[in-house]
């Protein structure tokens, strides 16, 4: 798919296909080879999924005649819904800004319709692709938020449990959530992490140009919100470390405390059967066998043994 969006009315509207030479933005979604032509008409070249996923930065952040292709790694969700990481290339000009995708990341679903009321602005394509970046970089912000959110929803269960103690579905849950905010950590330290190169290499190719349009600063600025959202990332990581480790810890605790039940209980057991065993063998002399009594003092023998055993179970604190 292929939308084309001008500045007009100080905000960006879609324009018509045919009129792409007019386009200050044109950003591809899974685009048709016809579309991919359109742009190539342009002077722009249209890299391959394969090109954008290769991993060497000599591909993902070149220039190539009066343009910059700047290659990063963003969290979006793919044509079934299903949130995945994949690669955004911009390609950054004077004329226009062009972006290639295949999977479709929020920021570009949001930012063209508050575009103009952004303290940037639209009226550029330098200022469309900064603009684009600050939405981006919002975005990865809520994620961290979220995480967050979800770490401390899983404390509050790990250490102020209920009355009645952790349940086992309870503590699966809390791992399950913990692997599902660790996912989200690792996704959005990714983005950070290709952005902030990609962001570096605008700093020193365009510093100049963007400095002469006054955004030197803003770019500086994202720069610094970048490395802001890093460190808050390495926090949240701690802290998932953190949970992770209790949440494995009230398991073990838990099946140690099921497996010190059992164990009680089958040693509450051993007086009674040693007694039952002995009065079970076969032998012909026997006295107790001949008693009237013999039997209510087997009975006898066999409680008291157990409650004597649980008494000293509970004095050595083992109960």
């Amino acid at each position: 798919m292929l939308t084309a969006y001008n500045f007009a009315n100080k905000r960006l509207e879609v324009l018509p296909e045919a009129a792409l030479e007019q386009a200050e933005w044109i950003d591809l979604l899974r685009a048709a080879p016809e579309e991919e032509a359109a742009v190539r008409a342009l002077g722009v070249d249209v890299p391959t999924l394969a090109d954008m996923e290769e991993i060497e930065i000599s591909n993902r952040l070149y220039h190539e005649e009066d343009l910059d292709y700047l290659t990063v790694v963003l969290p979006g969700q793919d044509a079934l819904g299903v949130q995945v990481m994949g690669p955004v290339c911009f390609v950054v000009s004077k004329a226009r800004l062009v972006t290639i995708r295949h999977h479709a990341p929020r920021p570009f679903e949001t930012y063209p319709a508050r575009a103009g009321k952004s303290t940037l602005g639209c009226s550029t394509p330098d200022r469309v692709f900064l603009g684009l970046i600050e939405e981006v970089i919002g975005r990865l912000a809520d994620h961290l938020e979220i995480a967050g959110g979800g770490l401390d929803k899983v404390s509050r269960g790990i250490y102020h449990p209920d009355p009645k103690g952790h349940q086992q579905k309870q503590l699966e849950e809390a791992l399950a959530n913990l692997g599902g905010e660790g996912e989200r950590l690792s996704r959005v330290r990714l983005a950070l992490l290709t952005l902030g190169r990609a962001l570096n290499y605008v700093d020193q190719m365009l510093g100049h140009r963007l400095n002469d349009e006054g955004l030197g600063l803003v770019l500086n600025g994202q720069l610094r919100d970048i490395e802001a959202l890093e460190v808050h990332a390495d926090f949240l990581s701690s802290r998932l470390g953190l949970m992770s480790d209790a949440t494995m810890g009230r398991i073990n605790l838990a099946q140690n405390s099921t497996v010190r039940i059992v164990s009680v209980v089958a040693v509450l057991f051993m007086p009674p059967t040693l007694i039952a065993s002995m009065y079970g063998m076969n032998f012909k002399f026997m006295p107790e066998l001949t008693l009237a009594l013999g039997y209510p003092m087997a009975l006898a023998m066999m409680v008291g043994s157990a409650v004597v055993t649980y008494a000293f179970f509970r004095w050595k604190g083992w109960l």
